[in-house]
Formats: structure tokens, C-alpha cells, sequence
């Protein structure tokens, strides 16, 4: 496959990824629904390594566990937690080589201890790192995040410690749950779905959207490629002329 030109002059500094289509993709294959998981690990190996390569990106952010996702069956629950601790170990040590810090963000506090455990040793074991941030939405919904944010301002305001004038868009942002995640520039989604679903409401306000038909599975570094150039190629304007 002929890449595309990318100028790395004008890259988006911050990409977000709805990973969608691992069911089709088992389901396409024959296999169940586990290990059309289990082959959608893969590709934020390709994700991570493509936006490191490139070198102008400063944070990827993956969707890779919703709050809605609760109403699926309890097996496949399941898989994504154990294959959350997998990846975590296998990927871990590459990625802090890589000098990439790891942060995860949601509510939480629901997941098993397990889980919190893995995705603390990953946090802090990354903490200090600075050439890019990996962003990882784990009971993630961007309503839930916009609420916590508000009831975080509002006991702050009920405690005293911030008046109502100083509420600005600024200080709303630094109640999310990743602060550290700017705008996001650019916004990927696989399986050629043109649904937000929840993801990053406050942070998508300006980004460019860009659907790719590939099932997220077979997701590769020229897919983003892909995306970046159909970027690079549009006119960013802001609400401007």
C-alpha cells in the first residue's frame, strides 16, 4: 500500500480513537466475540507505535470501555478486563521505554481491584515520562464526566474555595478527568460508524471527525496515516472565515 504524505510540520497534536468494530470483525471471521477483542489489542500496539513514529503527537486518547458498555453480557465483561490486565502487562515496558506516560480516566473507582491495581502500576510507573501521553477511557462516558465536573465545582463553590464568577470555560476543564488532554484535533473512528457515542463531548468541540470503513481489528499505522492526511487536507477555521 502507497502511504500518504504526511507533512509532520502539521500534524494534530491531539487524537482520539473510538475503536469500534471488534464483534463485526469476529463475527466476519467466524470466532466469538473474545477474540475479536483479543485481535483489537493488537492494533493499539499499531495506534501507539504510529502517533510515537511520527513524533509531533502529544496525546492518544482510546475509547476502550464505556460506561454503557456495562449491558453486555457478563462473559464479555469479563474478556475486556482480563485482556485490559494482559495488555498491561505485556505492552507496559515498551511503552515506558518509549517514554510514554500512561493515564487512565473515568469512573473509576466501579472497576475491580484488579483492575485498579494494573491500572495504577501503570500510572505510576509511567508518571514521569513526557514525549507522549496515552490516554486510556475506561468507564468513560463524557455526560458522567461533564456531571462529575460540575458537582466537583459546585462543592468547591459550597466549601468556599471558588467563587461563581471565577467559573470560566478553564476552570471547567481542569474538573475533567484528564486534564492534561487538550482539545482534541483529531477524531478517528473505525468500522465507518458516524456516531460519537458519548466520547469526549467537552474536548471534540472543534475536531475534525474522520470515519474510516476498516473494522478496528484490522486497524494498522496506515490507517492513521490515512486519517491524518484527510486532516491535513481540510481548512480549519474555528467558527472564522
Amino acid at each position: 500500500m502507497t502511504l500518504p504524505e504526511i507533512d509532520k510540520e502539521r500534524l494534530p497534536k491531539n487524537v482520539a480513537i473510538i475503536m469500534d468494530g471488534n464483534g463485526r470483525w469476529a463475527k466476519k471471521h467466524g470466532v466469538g466475540r473474545a477474540a475479536g477483542h483479543e485481535a483489537g489489542a493488537k492494533s493499539v500496539r499499531a495506534a501507539v507505535e504510529a502517533c510515537r513514529q511520527l513524533g509531533g503527537i502529544k496525546s492518544l486518547t482510546l475509547y476502550a470501555f464505556s460506561t454503557e458498555n456495562w449491558r453486555r453480557s457478563k462473559v464479555e465483561v469479563e474478556t475486556l478486563f482480563r485482556l485490559l490486565s494482559k495488555y498491561i502487562k505485556i505492552e507496559i515496558d515498551n511503552i515506558h521505554k518509549e517514554n510514554i506516560r500512561v493515564v487512565f480516566m473515568g469512573r473509576l473507582g466501579a472497576l475491580s481491584a484488579r483492575a485498579l491495581r494494573d491500572i495504577n502500576y501503570s500510572m505510576e510507573l509511567t508518571k514521569n515520562n513526557t514525549a507522549m501521553l496515552l490516554c486510556i477511557a475506561m468507564n468513560y462516558g463524557a455526560r458522567a464526566e461533564i456531571t462529575d465536573a460540575t458537582q466537583a465545582i459546585a462543592a468547591e463553590v459550597r466549601a468556599g474555595t471558588l467563587q461563581v464568577e471565577d467559573i470560566d470555560e478553564a476552570c471547567f476543564a481542569r474538573h475533567l478527568y484528564a486534564p492534561e488532554i487538550s482539545d482534541v484535533d483529531l477524531m478517528i473512528r473505525t468500522s465507518g460508524e458516524m456516531r460519537i457515542s458519548n466520547f469526549l463531548l467537552w474536548q471534540l468541540s472543534y475536531a475534525e471527525l474522520v470515519p474510516l470503513p476498516v473494522l478496528w481489528p484490522d486497524f494498522r499505522k496506515q490507517h492513521l496515516y490515512e486519517a491524518i492526511a484527510e486532516y491535513q487536507a481540510r481548512s480549519r477555521r474555528f467558527g472564522g472565515r
